[in-house]
């Protein structure tokens, strides 16, 4: 294994074994009796100081700033003030032996931090420091942020991605891993859309810019994973007070133990005042401000592996605690490409029914809208349109060659005052009306994607207590879809609006302690996403608004992601409480055998730097999330 140190800790380790050689070199020379008997305090004295500035000076320095700015009760000062006084208590060995393991135990929790940095760095270094354009037939090189809208650009082989783009000439195989996790190549050709970050492994791409590098994927992934630390769990803010109120506690607990019993007892106070100053080793809450932070820290860095982005800490924290989860059916767990499997023409044929829908579809970018114009066959003529207007959630009107066209769901055509009759279809049933005169019915279709029904199936054997999905399908469509995924709870018929009074309903029944999660993809699912208590958005073809309204983002699509995304935050979890039920056992444990007079300074260290390194190795487990958990959701 290489252990890869910064110019900051490798200073840092030179001083440590500087500092332990010397502090051999005194305790031998203490021990052999070198010194003249008349003046061997003094030189003892002098020689362990001479080790404990070396190698804690720049702790008493810390200890001294923190005051003067008003910040008293830190971890300097707990080490400042207990090794001081243990000096003056003639134990000059521990009070070297405190400062110098605190010392390593500082080495090794920014070892631990530098690496959790550096693993979410790595996973993030996807923006890219230039893009090749083509320029009077000469490519050069330009910043990717130069890039406008429509520039034409040249993507060679090996390199990143530098923008979002739609390829016009060319093909290739893209390597997605470091955006989405999944390991397989991904074929693009022309009219495919290419993102930001991906690595073009083998041919040359021509691709036109679809967005500027601000909007791009890459800029969003790196935004949202730099705001992640500013969104802390409960555990973490409960942490931070904690310490807020503890340290003062235990200073003030020192103090009295130092003054009052020699008081009452009668009992020098030396005995009692290396009692207290015991005390105040063990009591450095150092283990528990790192390595929570630290935990949650590795578990965001270990979401990413698998191309999941998670927006902060409380999120996972939440996610661990999720009994409930509500999907948006298309898009999310289905693949939103429709297809035309039924038509239904009346009083005219089946070809002008579709250049009725076809037409008045002929803006709209709904996948439904997509599937009708692909089953036309033809050029849509958009010359021959006017007065378009769309209805969010209900259907189209347009005039198409003097000819007044509606197309949309049945309670659109009631609201025009058509009756439309009621159809048992299993798929989308999309209703024409012409001149106010009902024209047919055309049933679309959607398929479930493959990982859905195992995405289902899994969420149950983790204990998911509800699972519900949403749509705005006929009844008859969503039962066939809930019936194929496995799920028992469905809502049909649904408008954007009312995907947000069922999300109200079920958070008003859910449970006290545990949370609900939507999951969705489209512009229309942003409102409950960020009403959920965790709102999950797909965010390689979910829409921008969903990604911004989301508290986690999946960037390929696959709903498996979910498991693994709860299978982490519940180990990151479980890892937290371990922590915080050790550190604070131990140190309490300890601290009464301080006040007892049971334990030295040793087992002081050891309840200090010692708990901490064990913590700090246990957090960073949460960083070691192989990718087999792709295969095997839940084997993390």
């Amino acid at each position: 294994m290489t252990i890869t140190l910064t110019k900051k800790q490798r200073r840092s380790l030179y001083r440590i074994i500087a500092a332990s050689v010397f502090f051999a070199i005194a305790v031998l020379l203490s021990a052999s009796g070198v010194f003249p008997e008349s003046y061997s305090q003094y030189a003892e004295f002098v020689l362990f100081l001479a080790v404990y500035l070396a190698i804690g000076g720049d702790v008493l320095l810390r200890a001294g700033k923190n005051i003067l700015h008003g910040n008293v009760f830190d971890e300097h000062f707990l080490m400042s003030i207990a090794t001081i006084g243990a000096f003056f208590l003639g134990q000059y060995p521990e009070a070297v032996a405190v400062m110098l393991f605190y010392q390593i135990g500082e080495l090794f929790q920014s070892y631990a931090v530098e690496k959790s940095r550096r693993s979410i760095a790595d996973l993030m270094d996807i923006s890219p420091d230039h893009a090749y354009i083509e320029r009077e037939g000469v490519i050069v090189s330009v910043d990717p942020d130069e890039l406008q809208v429509g520039d034409h650009i040249v993507i060679k082989a090996g390199d990143r991605v530098p923008i979002d783009g739609v390829v016009i000439a060319g093909s290739s195989e893209l390597d997605t891993a470091s955006l989405t996790g999944e390991s397989l190549l991904r074929n693009v050709g022309v009219g495919d859309q290419v993102i930001s970050g991906c690595i073009n492994v083998s041919g040359v791409l021509h691709v036109r810019v679809a967005k500027p590098l601000s909007e791009s994927t890459v800029t969003r992934i790196l935004e949202l994973v730099e705001s992640a630390a500013g969104k802390k769990a409960k555990t973490e803010q409960f942490i931070t007070r904690f310490s807020r109120y503890y340290t003062p506690a235990v200073v003030l607990a020192a103090l009295v133990l130092a003054v009052i019993p020699p008081l009452i007892l009668a009992e020098p106070f030396t005995i009692w005042i290396e009692r207290a100053l015991i005390f105040l080793v063990v009591s450095c809450p150092c283990a528990l401000v790192i390595s929570i932070p630290l935990s949650f820290f590795g578990g965001i860095g270990g979401t990413s592996r698998f191309g999941i982005l998670v927006k902060g800490s409380r999120y996972l924290e939440a996610l661990s605690n999720s009994d409930t989860f509500v999907f948006d059916k298309t898009g999310t767990l289905t693949k939103g490409s429709f297809s035309v499997t039924e038509i239904h023409p009346v009083g005219m044929s089946e070809s002008e029914l579709l250049a009725f829908a076809a037409h008045a579809e002929a803006y709209s970018t709904h996948p439904i809208a997509v599937s009708l114009r692909a089953a036309y066959q033809q050029p849509v003529h958009t010359g021959d349109l006017t007065d378009i207007s769309e209805y969010a959630g209900h259907g189209v009107t347009a005039l198409y060659l003097g000819r007044r066209i509606a197309v949309g769901n049945s309670g659109f055509m009631q609201e025009l005052g058509v009756d439309a009759g009621d159809m048992n279809s299993a798929g989308s049933v999309i209703h024409v009306a012409v001149d106010g005169m009902y024209a047919g019915w055309i049933v679309i279709a959607d398929t479930v994607k493959p990982t859905a029904v195992r995405a289902i199936a899994e969420l149950k054997k983790r204990g998911i207590r509800r699972v519900v999905m949403l749509t705005g399908d006929s009844p008859p469509a969503a039962a066939s879809i809930a019936r194929e995924l496995g799920i028992d709870e469905y809502y049909a018929g649904l408008l954007p609006q009312d995907k947000i009074s069922v999300m109200e309903r079920i958070l008003a029944n859910q449970r006290a302690g545990s949370s609900a999660a939507f999951v969705g993809d489209g512009i229309n699912d942003a409102p409950v996403l960020t009403r959920a208590d965790i709102g999950i958005a797909m965010g390689s073809l979910g829409s921008d608004a969903a990604i911004e309204a989301a508290d986690i983002v999946l960037m390929d699509d696959d709903p498996l992601k979910i498991i693994s995304a709860i299978d982490i935050s519940r180990r990151t979890m479980h890892i937290v409480v371990q922590n915080i039920v050790f550190a604070l056992g131990v140190k309490f444990l300890v601290l009464i055998l301080a006040a007892l007079g049971v334990a030295n300074m040793w087992e002081a260290v050891f309840a200090d730097v010692g708990v901490a390194f064990i913590a700090i190795l246990n957090a960073m487990r949460t960083l070691k999330s192989d990718r087999e958990g792709e295969k095997t959701p839940g084997h993390l």
